[in-house]
């Protein structure tokens, strides 16, 4: 099997509190109708959530994201992501349980107004 296929079920597998919850309003085309995929690969990255429809990654950041390297790593992540035309949103997983109501109206936003362009 496809190492990478097998990478991308395992987080599937093992999502974290904060994916859990925000796939519950993305998964089923319950955003406006919008399809999204899970775990979903981009290049030699993987992104949390992705929306081919509006070319739209969504990335959820944990504690670990807030190092030095991983930042780094983000940052090329998504400077990479956004070379090929896809617009990107990163929230923080304390931001998913904290203020979901306003990260879907963004979501939801961005959606709406399509890819920029």
């Amino acid at each position: 099997m496809d190492r990478s296929l097998t990478h991308r079920r395992a987080l599937r597998t093992d999502s974290t509190d904060a994916e859990a919850t925000l796939w519950f309003h993305l998964r089923d085309r319950r955003m406006s109708g919008f399809k999204f995929r899970r775990q979903h690969p981009i290049g030699r990255f993987i992104v949390d959530f992705y929306c081919p429809e509006r070319h739209l990654a969504i990335e959820l950041d944990g504690g670990q994201h807030f190092e030095p390297a991983a930042q780094v790593y983000d940052e090329r992540r998504t400077t990479f992501l956004q070379n090929q035309g896809i617009t990107v949103l990163r929230f923080s997983n304390d931001l998913i349980f904290q203020e979901l109501q306003a990260v879907l109206e963004m979501i939801f936003r961005v959606l709406r107004e399509g890819p920029s362009p």
